[in-house]
């Protein structure tokens, strides 16, 4: 399960200019390496990322889960 709070802690560290980490956090890591060399879209799409950054962790931990449950289901 992919925490949210560290999610948030990861989308802070735009502040120190370094974006994108909470995109290779869950799972996206060509729109995180995007991010990374074009600081967040020119801070626009760290800025839409702050809202959508709820969704994006459901999302990922729900893929987890279902990820899981087919794995016990094969055993």
């Amino acid at each position: 399960m992919k925490s949210g709070l560290a999610a948030f802690l990861l989308w802070l560290c735009c502040l120190m200019g370094i974006c994108g980490l909470h995109r290779f956090y869950l799972g996206r890591p060509l729109t995180g390496l995007l991010w990374l060399l074009t600081f967040g879209l020119f801070g626009i799409g760290q800025l839409i990322d702050l809202f959508l950054l709820p969704s994006m962790i459901r999302q990922e931990n729900l893929e987890r889960r279902i990820d899981r449950m087919e794995a016990a289901r094969l055993r």
